[in-house]
């Protein structure tokens, strides 16, 4: 029989457990939500074996479910505290995201939008940009329609005659124009984190693209019109997304991440997958003497040429973008290897792209998401962001919705059936 635990509440607060399943590790947050902020309580991880998991995606369930499990279970030790309430991120190199923009021009611009006129314009844009992602997505993966489910999506930009507001109601004018970002996933990748929820016996709040969580984590700053490229250097991917001015323009991933440099080191080292990652690692922290850092750097070099024109490749595909921003936030276990960080500040790979000005790159931290508060101390480096990222965007799901959430909300449950 299986046992449910029972939510706890924290000084007024809700909680939930972000859930973050990399290649690498399985990282597991509980966070209380007070507002719109939110304190993390406790903080657990637990490695992955080779085979659990592949470019992001699940391979063995059963496998990542016990991994679940542990990090649910040493965060709740480290929180005192547990809960049934989860939000999980997914990735792959599949999993793509896009906003399409809409407008709708009303009858009767004089009268007022009430909640009936905002339901019809939300389903309406909404089931035409699902049309048209779906198709997208369905010819570039060679996937069916009908293989292709929606993970997530959010209204990210609300227009009245061209000005912006948060909330129609109320409001008279004559054009409407909605921006909608939709991300989509193969049902095998979306059911197998469906799957996990259920064997975790977790309610499942939300599952969300772990770029668009990225791309969300730095809302507040810039009074909410940031402009910025995110990538996140997974174990297993490199995701990409990019934000103009404050909305999610466009989410990619693809399958190039802290692995392959871990197998090159193995092989040029001829050592074991462990011992090439104990070394990469001490390499990234300028641990080894000056012969081995050398070698090292040497063998990284070649996958290092093949993972930037992975980034150029996937901006450059990012068709509806005339203009790239010229910042550039980079976070993620993989990102910590010094070519990383080099071979971005290179001029080479952005003179095909559109960035009016050479691109500045700095590392994320964990203490510029400033909607949360870490009472563990525990998250310190550019390698916690996502994980935070996922947990941000969780506050989302806990908290009182905004109207226009709630009816998209509404519109995505039907096409998810």
């Amino acid at each position: 029989m299986a046992i449910f635990k029972k939510t706890q509440k924290v000084a007024g607060g809700k909680l939930f457990i972000a859930l973050d399943i990399g290649t690498e590790v399985v990282k597991a947050l509980i966070v209380s939500a007070e507002g719109d902020r939110g304190r993390i309580l406790g903080v657990g991880r637990h490695r992955q074996r080779l085979g659990d998991m592949s470019s992001g995606a699940v391979t063995d369930i059963g496998a990542v479910i016990n991994n679940c499990n542990e990090a649910i279970r040493k965060a709740e030790k480290m929180a005192g505290v547990t809960t049934d309430q989860l939000v999980m991120g997914i990735a792959g190199e599949l999993v793509k995201g896009s906003t399409t923009t809409i407008s709708y021009t009303r009858r009767e611009p004089d009268t007022k939008i009430d909640l009936a006129e905002l339901k019809n314009i939300v389903h309406k844009v909404q089931w035409k940009a699902f049309d048209e992602v779906r198709s997208e997505m369905a010819f570039e993966t060679g996937y069916n329609e009908i293989d292709i489910k929606l993970v997530n999506a959010a209204i990210v930009d609300v227009r009245i005659d061209g000005y912006k507001v948060a909330n129609p109601l109320g409001f008279q004018g004559k054009d409407v124009t909605i921006s909608i970002f939709n991300a989509f996933a193969p049902l095998v990748h979306y059911g197998s984190l469906q799957t996990i929820a259920a064997e975790l016996d977790m309610d499942l709040l939300a599952i969300t693209a772990g770029p668009y969580a990225m791309a969300r984590c730095l809302g507040h700053e810039d009074g909410g019109n940031l402009s910025a490229v995110f990538i996140d250097m997974g174990g297993g991917t490199t995701d990409v997304a990019v934000v103009n001015n404050g909305s999610v323009a466009g989410t990619k991933m693809f399958t190039l991440g802290g692995r392959t440099f871990t197998k090159r080191l193995a092989q040029a080292l001829s050592v074991s997958f462990e011992d090439a990652e104990k070394i990469k690692l001490a390499y990234s922290d300028e641990k080894l003497e000056k012969q081995s850092h050398r070698i090292v750097r040497e063998a990284m070099k070649s996958d290092c040429d093949v993972w930037i024109s992975g980034v150029s490749l996937t901006l450059s595909e990012m068709s509806n973008l005339e203009i790239l921003p010229s910042r550039i936030f980079l976070c993620g276990g993989g990102s910590l290897l010094p070519e990383i960080k080099e071979v971005l500040e290179t001029r080479e790979w952005v003179q095909t792209l559109p960035f009016p000005k050479k691109p500045q790159v700095t590392f994320l931290e964990p203490k510029q998401i400033s909607n949360l508060t870490d009472q563990t101390k525990t998250l310190k480096t550019p390698i916690d962001v996502p994980s935070m990222a996922l947990a941000n965007i969780g506050l989302e799901y806990v908290g009182e919705e905004q109207i226009l959430a709630k009816l998209l909300k509404k519109v995505v449950r039907l096409m998810q059936i």
